[in-house]
């Protein structure tokens, strides 16, 4: 992680901490129902659908009478959830036009980031973000989601709420389980921007990089280094469904079957089922590692066992952070521009400043691949 003199992981400050970064549709178990009043189970749900923008800033919501009919309640319990979401600044309640969800406030000099799990990838990225927020005075605030897109939903609209500048996500790596809940944002809120995904096709604003070109160019060198094969080897970290991992993996299976008829293609889930008796048997001259953790380990391991490395195999891991620019010695690495994606944000950010209306901008960025020692 970043040293102490860059940013670290801060716990958001909410108005309802307890309600707005839990999960409320896992933390509450059956003898909780009957523990917890009724209506403050009710107000949960609300809190959770103004949260998810299911009920937006200035929409109306149930009445008393409409509560009553749609929850089988009585006024006064109707009554109590009205008024805990209005103590709460969730709700506004004006005598004889109903109750709103409450307008949002000032904006705060704030960046949140929001990132699905720990890796050196992220780490390298999330401090060059923190280092133009602090060129333009803001503060940056992270959390992790653990790959729970609940999470992610939760932790984003909570940021929105509290009047951060500008909201960024690394989304969860399932990304289809979060898109709709992106599309009701509008430009009334922080601005959100996606970075490092793979959900190109939708009409957002994004900076990303083309990881398929990333592995072409690794796969091909690798393939023109040498006569033989090439080995995939995954992060057995990167959890879940991983559309990310998925576009690697294609691009690689795309290039294997068109340059490498005679070879068998090899995906290893992890470092550890590296061995290098198996790659001889298979013919197996060059080795593409996801992330430069498991290429550090897939090294160790081929040289554990008697591998001359780049003599008998080249490897070629993806990142290019400083594990690979300080390894001994130095790892051929694909290069996803992390400064060029930080600096491009903080200028999309930057811009969206005082817009009243909506403006999708959207960056790629081009991969290039570094050729060192390995």
């Amino acid at each position: 992680m970043p040293t102490s003199d860059d940013h670290s992981i801060l716990n958001l400050q909410s108005a309802d901490p307890q309600s707005a970064i839990r999960n409320p549709q896992s933390d509450m178990s059956p003898s909780d129902e009957y523990t917890t009043p009724l209506y403050q189970q009710l107000a949960e749900t609300y809190r959770r659908d103004i949260l998810s923008y299911a009920l937006p800033p200035g929409s109306r919501i149930d009445s008393i009478a409409e509560m009553q009919a749609k929850h089988r309640i009585g006024r006064d319990t109707a009554k109590r959830v009205l008024n805990l979401l209005a103590e709460e600044g969730y709700i506004v309640q004006r005598r004889g036009k109903g109750s709103f969800v409450a307008s949002l406030g000032p904006k705060q000099k704030t960046w949140g980031l929001v990132f699905p799990f720990h890796s050196v990838q992220f780490e390298d990225l999330i401090r060059r973000v923190g280092n133009h927020a602090d060129r333009l005075g803001r503060q940056l605030k992270y959390l992790c989601d653990y790959h729970n897109y609940q999470e992610e939903i939760r932790l984003v609209s909570t940021m929105i709420r509290d009047r951060y500048e500008a909201v960024i996500v690394i989304p969860t790596l399932d990304e289809s389980k979060t898109w709709s809940f992106y599309s009701r944002l509008s430009a009334l809120d922080s601005a959100v921007v996606l970075l490092d995904h793979t959900m190109t096709q939708n009409d957002f604003t994004f900076v990303i990089q083309s990881y398929d070109l990333g592995v072409v160019r690794a796969i091909n060198y690798l393939l023109d280094s040498k006569p033989g094969g090439v080995a995939f080897v995954e992060n057995e970290v990167w959890g879940g469904r991983n559309m990310v991992l998925e576009v690697m993996r294609e691009s690689y299976l795309n290039l294997m079957q068109t340059k490498r008829l005679g070879f068998e293609p090899l995906i290893l889930e992890r470092a550890g089922q590296v061995r290098l008796d198996k790659f001889r048997s298979r013919g197996i001259t060059g080795v593409f590692c996801c992330d430069e953790v498991s290429g550090i380990q897939t090294i160790g391991r081929l040289k554990e066992q008697g591998a001359d490395i780049p003599r008998d195999l080249n490897i070629v891991t993806y990142g290019n952070t400083e594990l690979a620019r300080f390894f001994t010695p130095p790892i051929t690495s694909v290069d996803p521009h992390n400064e060029e994606m930080a600096s491009t944000l903080a200028g999309f950010i930057h811009a969206s400043n005082g817009e009243a209306e909506e403006t999708t901008r959207q960056y790629v960025v081009h991969p290039e691949l570094i050729i060192r020692g390995t």
